[in-house]
């Protein structure tokens, strides 16, 4: 488990990453990629507008948490990209509960589904 302060991250620019949010499940920090475990957000570049327009309002609210206040990463493991998956809390909130309560995510059920739908 690593506790850090409110971090200052922005959107990731194309090109080499760091301090940065990708998507609404994806974040880079000190040059690790981490996935937020338990959940799946919708692609920025998904099949239908619908998809894309909520996977970018999930990526920036994903920026707003990060650096909203005091952060708790508890890393689980690494997934089939070599991203460390880890649960992530603000303030004592579960972010990825969070994203899901606002309808900019789902649970992880071991697999992806449509968006689009």
């Amino acid at each position: 488990m690593i506790q850090l302060a409110a971090l200052l991250l922005a959107i990731c620019p194309p090109g080499p990453r760091d301090n940065c949010v990708v998507d609404g499940d994806t974040f880079w920090l000190s040059g690790e990629k981490v996935r937020v475990e338990n959940i799946d957000t919708p692609e920025i570049e998904g099949k239908c507008a619908r998809e894309r327009g909520l996977a970018i309002r999930a990526r920036d609210r994903l920026l707003e948490l990060l650096n909203s206040g005091d952060v708790v990463m508890r890393r689980s493991g690494t997934d089939r990209y070599g991203r460390t998956l880890a649960r992530i809390r603000v303030n004592g909130r579960d972010v990825g509960e969070t994203l899901v309560a606002e309808g900019l995510a789902r649970r992880w059920e071991g697999r992806r589904r449509e968006w689009c739908g």
